[in-house]
């Protein structure tokens, strides 16, 4: 009996070779994020302290780390996952946070990926962070609490707003928690990519009100 890869070949987002979504060589290739960065946000900086932002203002994300920077391959696979229904590719980009968690210990007892508005889950069919999430809760074990946090208004996309403060009022009172499940634990927050952190803030406010004792954001790449 044929596979679904007879029909649908697995070819590599960046370079076109087939067998692999990320080849070999592309992989390589990739820019990852590597101290010296901000503890708090995750930012590369030359210095390997909090950087001016994060000293200025007052987080309920504990931290966000982030395994590669936005650009190159890394940016068309997240794309083709996010936009162009290429679902499969998100157990490998799941397995690079996965070997990411295992490296480098984030505080969690719990995966929880950031929600998307009923409205958008229905129009694109599906949440790229719950897939990942998924993949990742598969190969390190923890569990995933997919349906706890919620969003509760349709804020208009991130990649539109000019600015820092836009994006955190764009996506401010945008999410809530619907039930204790987070109680007393620690959280790991998933995302594909993190611009200015103001989601996974937004976020990790909604889950410390219902009781989450520290919020770690882990997203696949980051804007720099």
């Amino acid at each position: 009996m044929l596979g679904v890869d007879s029909f649908f070949p697995k070819q590599c987002v960046g370079c076109g070779k087939r067998g692999w979504f990320l080849c070999p060589d592309c992989r390589a290739g990739l820019a990852r994020v590597s101290p010296p960065f901000c503890p708090r946000c995750g930012r590369p900086q030359m210095s390997g302290i909090m950087c001016a932002r994060c000293r200025r203002s007052r987080a309920d994300l504990d931290g966000i780390r982030s395994v590669f920077i936005f650009e190159g391959v890394i940016r068309e696979a997240i794309h083709q996952l996010k936009y162009h229904n290429l679902r499969a590719i998100s157990s490998c980009l799941a397995e690079f946070q996965a070997a990411y968690l295992s490296a480098n210990s984030l505080p969690g007892e719990i995966v929880v990926p950031v929600p998307l508005h009923p409205g958008k889950l229905k129009q694109r069919g599906y949440n790229q962070s719950s897939l990942l999430v998924r993949e990742i809760c598969h190969l390190t074990q923890l569990p995933a609490v997919e349906d706890c946090l919620v969003r509760v208004k349709r804020s208009r996309p991130q990649v539109e707003a000019s600015s820092a403060e836009e994006r955190r009022e764009n996506v401010a009172d945008a999410f809530a928690c619907r039930d204790g499940r987070v109680r007393g634990k620690r959280v790991i927050l998933v995302d594909d990519v993190r611009t200015s952190g103001a989601t996974l803030e937004s976020c990790a406010g909604a889950l410390k009100r219902e009781g989450a004792i520290s919020v770690w954001g882990l997203t696949l790449a980051c804007e720099i």
